[in-house]
């Protein structure tokens, strides 16, 4: 796997030079750990096991470079399997657009199986499809389609990777996917409601076949710590981490989430020009962030912090979080450095930011504000196995029939269809 990822930008580059066929895995804008390994494990398996080897087969991921750094349970994982960030190739570039113009491109998607609009001259060019959603449209006869109700992507690719040819799949090719669906499935725990037999007999699997893979309690704990870990990244990263923004005819609110708490928050240095400067290079007239953080249980507290330089606005904005009845916030006023941050401690800790953009919309008022909330274009939002949105991610393992997955595992390794969950 390493040195296929650190030979695909010269692959590129050759394969456009001399005007070959270029096949493109690629995941969904969201680019999650799901969607970077997924694209990664399954070019590596389609490079080493299609008959068609004029092709250069090239993960992308699919956001722009500037941005991977807000993905750090995918940075985490990557560089604990030796695979450099600079041997990656991003949708910033590639000319996805003038390959299939010049009708070099072949397009195999995962963990998505419809391009956004922008993208949809892409959809001709498209050939395969591995996705845990239910099909939101048909595809062409000629276009092999896998969509399977599982709790994670990479599973699919698993079961792809063990009915292919023997010793294909190498250890850290074996990890990434392991950590993955491990990640995905909220540490195969049945009460998250992620996890399916599948993806248990595919864990069982890559854990069969490298045994000197860590256990799965560490590999969890550790991808679930690196994912809230934003010590690395700047204010505005953190604050685009995790990013939505509300609008009114008037004006726009961001509702950032942010892993930290608020005090740690508020003390960074230079904290106040930063947020001055991420809400006007963006045209936000405020900025609402709710700090999540956990203690040695998992238990999530919740604080929130109000800033605006328009008085208003802010108080508008201050009271209705204090008088919000569904839900109650059960606010306290916690002592704020500037005039112009107003802050709190959440008493209710279960009322998640989702539960809160609704009191948000109704504060700003008008038509605009009535609808859905406006996602940033990069990053989406935090995907749903996540504590933001309340999910129990320190259940234990599920128990499980030994017999069942042993059944299933035999079936994978021998090419045979798994049977349907029950």
């Amino acid at each position: 796997m390493e040195r296929f990822v650190e030979g695909n930008r010269a692959a590129l580059q050759e394969h456009v030079r001399r005007h070959q066929e270029i096949h493109v895995v690629m995941g969904n804008e969201a680019c999650d750990l799901d969607s970077t390994v997924s694209a990664l494990a399954m070019a590596y398996f389609l490079a080493k096991t299609s008959p068609a080897a004029k092709a250069a087969f090239i993960p992308v991921l699919n956001i722009p470079r500037a941005d991977f750094a807000l993905r750090t349970e995918t940075t985490f994982l990557l560089r604990e399997q030796g695979i450099p960030a600079a041997s990656l190739v991003f949708r910033d570039e590639i000319d996805l657009g003038g390959l299939h113009h010049a009708g070099l491109l072949s397009l195999t998607l995962v963990d998505h199986h419809v391009l956004p609009g922008a993208d949809a001259a892409l959809e001709e060019a498209v050939v395969e499809v591995l996705d845990h959603r239910p099909l939101e449209r048909d595809r062409a006869a000629g276009c092999r389609v896998t969509a399977e109700p599982v709790g994670s992507c990479a599973t699919l690719v698993t079961e792809r990777i063990a009915q292919g040819p023997p010793g294909v799949l190498d250890r850290p090719t074996a990890a990434l996917l392991h950590g993955t669906i491990l990640l995905d499935c909220v540490n195969l725990s049945p009460s998250a409601g992620k996890v399916t037999p599948r993806d248990v007999a595919c864990v069982s699997l890559l854990e069969a076949r490298f045994p000197e893979l860590p256990a799965r309690d560490a590999v969890f704990e550790a991808l679930q710590a690196a994912k809230f870990d934003v010590s690395g990244l700047t204010t505005e990263q953190m604050l685009r981490k995790d990013l939505k923004v509300l609008s009114s005819d008037e004006l726009l609110l961001a509702v950032s989430a942010i892993y930290v708490d608020l005090e740690t928050f508020l003390r960074r240095p230079g904290m106040l020009q930063d947020l001055e400067a991420f809400c006007q290079a963006r045209g936000y007239a405020g900025l609402v962030a709710m700090a999540i953080s956990f203690n040695e249980r998992n238990e999530p507290s919740r604080q929130l912090a109000v800033y605006s330089r328009h008085e208003p606005l802010r108080s508008a904005v201050c009271r209705a979080l204090e008088e919000a009845t569904a839900p109650s916030l059960h606010l306290q006023p916690l002592a704020s450095p500037w005039a112009c941050v107003g802050a709190y401690a959440q008493g209710n800790a279960l009322a998640s930011r989702k539960k809160v953009l609704p009191v948000l919309r109704a504060a700003l008022g008008g038509p605009g504000a009535a609808g859905a909330p406006e996602d940033e274009v990069a990053p989406p939002p935090t995907p749903m196995n996540s504590l933001v949105e309340e999910c129990p991610l320190a259940q234990a393992v599920p128990p499980l029939c030994p017999h069942d997955v042993l059944e299933r595992v035999s079936r994978i390794a021998t090419g045979q269809p798994p049977a349907p969950p029950e």
